[in-house]
């Protein structure tokens, strides 16, 4: 898959004992922003501060690159990816997760509630969601320590149904003042980076009554180390929605993304998620999350929730694939899992079109 000019992520690195700095991938190789744009904002070890400028320095910025390497001006600037290491993209203000897909949110149910409607009264009529940790928020590549936390009454250990979420988070550049609810959300929202939110479903059952998401949530969230402008990404319209939403939810234009996911296990194919079939857009999780007032800050990260399709092999968690460890999953090599054991490394891949988003990845110890 293409890292060519139409793609341009941008991401941290450093080479040798060098501070990190922002850069941009151009196929193989990574353009440092700060020596060919002659602009220090990209010698910082973050986003955050070119994020900050807005949408009109993004467009302009990813122009300015483009034109660059379509001359060949930026060729003294490229540095190839294996003598880098890559960082965490941005620092991380406030972390939210939401729910939603259709198709996972029904699994869950099912699962759950087998008597009862799979969906809860008020799904339908807004983006469920919970705050998140943002201080565990890693890089991919970074290793998973196995959580411990309450099982049941009177049970502490190590947990039994560790899972994945295969999620697309979003990445927030403009903040927006306490007391207003945010605007456009092509404004505030730079881009996307690749997601997997780790889950303790043992955990999670037990202490989610009647809350939501604590331990089984908080001790892990990997992201890809690139964020892909929101401008690269092809767009859709948005799954019909019944009944309509409220006014601040109706969506202002195609925010619907056309991105296919892949999950592997050990290297084993085990779903194919894809995006275009989320039931709420993101432009809808950016007005949710603000009517009240809430502020945005420069790197607010909000994930999408697990992304599922309609299909058993689109199933965006291995609780859903494995129905709740009763139908194991078969790997190339002949195992199975229902969830995750020590030494399992889960891959997230995604592309748009013939665009890459690259790659998340995390190994459990």
């Amino acid at each position: 898959m293409s890292w060519g000019i139409d793609n341009l992520p941008y991401g941290v690195f450093s080479r040798g004992g060098e501070s990190p700095r922002v850069g941009v991938r151009y196929e193989d190789r990574v353009l440092d922003l700060a020596a060919a744009l002659h602009d220090e904002v990209f010698a910082t070890g973050s986003l955050n501060a070119f994020m900050a400028r807005g949408h009109r320095a993004w467009r302009d910025t990813r122009a300015v690159i483009r034109e660059k390497l379509a001359d060949s001006l930026a060729e003294p600037y490229l540095i190839p990816l294996d003598q880098v290491t890559l960082h965490l993209p941005i620092e991380v203000a406030d972390y939210v997760d939401f729910y939603a897909s259709l198709d996972h949110a029904t699994n869950m149910g099912r699962m759950f509630r087998p008597n009862a409607e799979a969906l809860l009264p008020n799904w339908r009529h807004l983006p469920v969601g919970y705050h998140g940790r943002s201080g565990t928020v890693v890089v991919s590549g970074t290793p998973i320590t196995r959580p411990s936390g309450q099982l049941r009454a009177g049970e502490f250990g190590p947990c039994a149904k560790l899972d994945i979420e295969a999620e697309l988070g979003f990445v927030v550049g403009v903040p927006s003042p306490m007391g207003s609810a945010a605007g456009a959300f092509e404004e505030h929202v730079f881009g996307v980076t690749l997601l997997n939110d780790w889950s303790a479903r043992d955990i999670q059952g037990w202490e989610a009554q009647p809350l939501g998401p604590f331990l089984g949530k908080s001790f892990a969230t990997s992201i890809s180390p690139w964020v892909t402008p929101l401008e690269a990404l092809p767009r859709v319209p948005g799954r019909e929605q019944d009944p309509a939403p409220l006014e601040y939810l109706r969506r202002q234009g195609d925010w619907g993304l056309d991105l296919e996911l892949e999950i592997r296990l050990n290297g084993s194919v085990v779903s194919r998620p894809p995006y275009r079939s989320m039931y709420w857009t993101p432009d809808q999780m950016l007005a949710h999350m603000t009517v009240n007032g809430a502020s945005l800050r420069t790197g607010d990260l909000y994930g999408s929730g697990t992304i599922s399709g309609p299909e058993p092999g689109q199933r965006g968690s291995l609780m859903e694939l494995s129905w709740n460890g009763t139908e194991p999953i078969k790997l190339s090599d002949g195992s199975t899992r229902t969830f995750l054991e020590e030494g399992d490394t889960v891959t997230i891949a995604a592309t748009a079109g013939g665009l890459s988003l690259g790659e998340v990845s995390g190994t459990i110890r």
